[in-house]
């Protein structure tokens, strides 16, 4: 039997971060991972592969340039699933060996096979038919999820799939369906079928929701939906299905409450994912699941054990891998007494639907509830020269305010590059700044960065201030004249302004 100061289930984002930040705390680690590469689902399965996916997509459709060309233009008519896994299996390929690598110089000891708990500290590892245990003081579980299975679901590995068989090395799919129905109007479901809409398949979303995302902003989830169906996305919300179907010509048949049938060549079934816990044998630890295999933390991430944590997509939202990474590095030094402090606030999202989604702060509806006095600001991409370099004229950034300080309270974007464009508005948030700060900073010319200025001063113009470069709003200053508000991208004067 080995003993190690810390064990981690899983090497995927969580389990590598833990595993580093353990070995940098001068502890003897090892990863144990089912898979033969490293990575997790994250690398081979999920996040990776399918943004991926996304961006050999948009390639091949000519998306990004139809503004220019017209709606008809694409890089390649017909495109074969094996092309587009083609640039994924290289994209893989390089992630997985990056990780082991990253891995192997910290220190970090890895270990291949299954893991099964056999006593609050002792760990079975199976591999063939060889059995090595492994004893730690400390056991981080980053199994991460598989995806969920509805029993009243047939699925046959062939055209009823789950998203993961999409990236399966034995899933053979080199002509793409000309129809599909994606169930599932979460997170992973809306970004595939805004994917496979792009490349021209018939694409459907079934939901027992009535809106896509309700943790976004109304208005951004509202143009995502005004895009998905400009797309020719058509969109089941607030339907369920009775009865899914393969008839005699191998056409997928989903039978909706009301009766009505949908005939697809595919149905992806994206309805959320369950905890990866099968094969741990978790009751041997005393550690307690909850519903779909998830595990239940406390702030520290500690499970009802105390010496066993748990980090991840196996803890349940957000599941993201950013989110995840830094529960694994938070998890690792509460497990040796180090501090770890986390804004959870100030948590980015990205959602990689087309157009893309990302956000962090307080929405409009959280504001409203808290009962919170705020004001809102907005550039479109369109009033950005970048905006139209790119062709994407139909961006917008919003950014959330108080009204009496000014202090930056949220920054929601919907548009090409929404999740890098986020973190110039994250990083004043942690420093508790306020919308002043874009007014006077000179951002690089043509870029979307420029958006932060256009919206703050918009916003400034709702509330009728001037921004003051400590952070703090002031009453106009009229000198007997009535205030000139200048909106940079007019091409109309303002009324009293020099012409």
């Amino acid at each position: 039997m080995q003993k190690f100061d810390l064990l981690v289930i899983g090497s995927g984002p969580a389990g590598q971060r833990a595993a580093i930040q353990g070995v940098k705390l001068g502890k003897r680690v090892v990863i144990v991972e089912k898979q033969e590469v490293v990575g997790g689902v994250c690398a081979n399965l999920g996040t990776i592969p399918s943004k991926t996916l996304r961006e050999a997509i948009l390639h091949f459709s000519g998306f990004r340039h139809r503004h220019a060309y017209g709606r008809s233009y694409a890089v390649k008519r017909r495109v074969t699933f094996g092309e587009l896994r083609l640039r994924i299996n290289q994209v893989i390929q390089h992630e997985v060996e990056v990780a082991r690598d990253r891995m192997m110089r910290t220190g970090v000891e890895i270990v291949s096979g299954i893991a099964r708990f056999e006593g609050p500290n002792t760990v079975a590892v199976t591999n063939s038919d060889h059995v090595t245990t492994l004893e730690a003081d400390k056991i981080l579980i980053a199994a991460g999820t598989v995806p969920y299975r509805a029993d009243r679901v047939p699925f046959n590995n062939r055209n009823i799939i789950d998203t993961d068989r999409l990236f399966e090395r034995d899933f053979d799919m080199d002509t793409l369906p000309k129809s599909m129905l994606v169930v599932g109007a979460g997170v992973i479901g809306t970004e595939y079928a805004c994917m496979f809409a792009t490349i021209g398949v018939d694409t459907r979303l079934l939901d027992r929701r009535t809106e896509l995302f309700r943790f976004v902003d109304v208005e951004i989830n509202e143009a995502l939906t005004y895009h998905m169906r400009n797309e020719r996305v058509t969109l089941y919300l607030g339907k369920d299905f009775k009865e899914i179907r393969e008839d005699e010509n191998r056409k997928v048949v989903t039978t909706l409450a009301n009766g009505r049938e949908i005939k697809t060549d595919m149905l992806l079934f994206a309805s959320g994912r369950a905890g990866a816990i099968e094969a741990l044998n978790l009751d041997a630890a005393g550690v307690k699941s909850c519903s779909r295999g998830l595990i239940e933390v406390n702030e520290n991430l500690q499970t009802n054990v105390p010496h066993i944590y748990a980090a991840g997509d196996i803890i349940g939202f957000p599941a993201l891998a950013s989110t995840s990474m830094e529960q694994g590095r938070q998890a690792a030094c509460r497990a040796f007494g180090v501090p770890f402090k986390v804004e959870a606030q100030l948590l980015p999202y990205g959602i990689y639907t087309i157009p893309e989604i990302s956000m962090v702060g307080k929405t409009e509806r959280e504001l409203m509830e808290e009962e919170v006095p705020y004001e809102i600001g907005i550039a479109r991409y369109r009033e950005v020269s970048k905006g139209k370099i790119m062709g994407d004229e139909t961006g917008m950034l919003k950014l959330v305010f108080h009204q009496k300080t000014g202090k930056l309270l949220g920054v929601h974007i919907i548009g090409d590059g929404a999740s890098e464009l986020l973190h110039i508005g994250q990083a004043v948030m942690s420093f508790g700044g306020s919308i002043s700060y874009f007014v006077d900073t000179v951002f690089n010319y043509p870029t979307l960065a420029e958006a932060y200025k256009i919206a703050a001063l918009n916003g400034l113009k709702r509330v009728g201030a001037a921004a003051l470069t400590e952070g703090e709003f002031e009453a106009p200053k009229t000198s007997g004249a009535e205030e000139v508000w200048v909106d940079e991208n007019s091409t109309v004067p303002p009324t009293g302004a020099p012409h």
